[in-house]
């Protein structure tokens, strides 16, 4: 009784009441609005996946590279990097917000060249990030609040799923310009340049450095460059995301010729870097963001700027992940062992390109599949349409997204005979 009377509950007419008070108000929930939300279309394919009993069953929808037996891939150079690291026993104080210095240093110059004219005048900033998602965060927050002369920002047709989602939420406004040709699973160069002559001067424009995500479709050096010149002619503003430098072709110089194109042709870009592909550090969320500026007072109130932004979104970076890549990318020894591995994760995705559509030709089939071998980087853009896609995971147990894009990282030796059979079944 004594805690009845504590509840101090009463009736409507105010006289205490002990029926209610036995039962305790429930309060209205804050959240009932929120709607559910829909599910990510590739962790959906991942799942389907794992409920499936099929032992022949494939899953190419996540962007993940896997060895030639399906296993995740750490590198040496990672595993030495990590001993060498121990050994110094050093301290887990906090990074500065921009990061760690020798990791920023080491990344622009792996990305604009350890020569480039930029660097040796200092005319830029670069700032450890979480990895390219969140280093692409980072330019979108920055560009909307001091690239006021437009809030459009110009995505290639398709593109990377979490592109839109990330500039939409920093305030700004999308758009598209044609990019992939279905009818050849190619580029569309004429009607990227079309849609690119309209774009209103000062906008923003934002290209794939190499391995365009999802297609694997690039455009020709020779192509680059006249797109360079026509952005220029626009006098439209360039963001680089580049996810895959070494990765693509095996060259790190050759992936990052369009990135340097650009500066060489007066281009201010800014650009996003990820090592999670290149090094495998997926999990340590290693990547970088670098603002090219016209000089070093520029590049002085930009990093002052950028600090301002970091501070309420992380502080600062985590330190693992970053201490790997510069270790890495700082020791000759390792450099070069780092190098050789990455050229032999990109030389197994193009030796899988080449093996599946040989084993198509095996299987008798008569369509064209030489995109498979044109496309570059981890992804392919198979052509396939979204019945086609339905048949090969209900009859078949291999699982992509239903746009016909597959992670060439899933195929392997053992499977990719298996891949092409159902592709020519439901293609034939």
């Amino acid at each position: 009784m004594a805690l009845l009377k504590s509840c101090k509950v009463f009736s409507s007419l105010g006289a205490y009441s002990p029926s209610l008070a036995a039962f305790p108000v429930r309060a209205s929930s804050w959240w009932s609005s929120v709607e559910m939300g829909p599910p990510d279309p590739i962790l959906g394919v991942t799942e389907a996946f794992k409920r499936d009993g099929n032992p022949k069953k494939m899953n190419l929808g996540v962007g993940a590279y896997r060895d030639d037996q399906g296993k995740p891939y750490v590198l040496s150079c990672v595993r030495k990097a990590e001993a060498l690291i121990a050994a110094k026993k050093l301290d887990k104080e906090y990074l500065p917000i921009g990061g760690l210095a020798e990791f920023a240093k080491a990344s622009a110059e792996l990305a604009l060249g350890s020569s480039n004219e930029v660097l040796k005048s200092g005319r830029y900033i670069t700032v450890q990030t979480i990895s390219g998602t969140g280093s692409l965060r980072v330019g979108a927050n920055f560009l909307s609040r001091f690239h006021t002369a437009s809030r459009d920002v110009y995505l290639p047709k398709p593109s990377w799923g979490n592109h839109t989602p990330i500039f939409r939420d920093a305030g700004m406004q999308l758009k598209a310009y044609r990019y992939y040709d279905p009818k050849t699973c190619g580029f569309d160069f004429a009607g990227a340049l079309d849609d690119i002559s309209k774009i209103p001067e000062k906008s923003i424009i934002l290209f794939h450095a190499c391995a365009h995500n999802p297609t694997g479709v690039d455009p020709r050096p020779e192509e680059w460059k006249e797109i360079c010149d026509l952005v220029k002619k626009r006098n439209l503003f360039v963001f680089f995301d580049m996810a895959y430098q070494g990765f693509a072709s095996g060259d790190i110089d050759r992936d990052a010729l369009a990135v340097r194109h650009f500066i060489e042709q007066g281009h201010n870009i800014v650009l996003s870097q990820s090592y999670a592909k290149n090094m495998g550090l997926y999990g340590e969320r290693v990547g970088a963001f670098t603002v090219v500026c016209s000089d070093v007072e520029e590049a002085k109130r930009v990093e002052s700027q950028l600090k301002i932004l970091i501070r309420p979104m992380y502080s600062n970076p985590p330190m693992n992940g970053a201490r790997i890549a510069a270790t890495i990318m700082n020791a000759p020894e390792l450099r070069q062992e780092w190098l050789e591995e990455v050229k032999g994760m990109a030389n197994r995705i193009i030796s899988m390109r080449e093996q599946l559509v040989s084993n198509l030709k095996k299987e008798g089939s008569i369509h064209n599949w030489q995109h498979v071998v044109n496309q570059i980087g981890m992804f392919c853009f198979t052509g396939l349409k979204p019945e086609q896609v339905e048949r090969l995971i209900k009859e078949f147990s291999v699982y992509m997204t239903k746009d016909g894009r597959i992670s060439m990282a899933g195929v392997s030796s053992a499977n990719v005979g298996y891949l092409a059979h159902g592709i020519h079944q439901v293609t034939k």
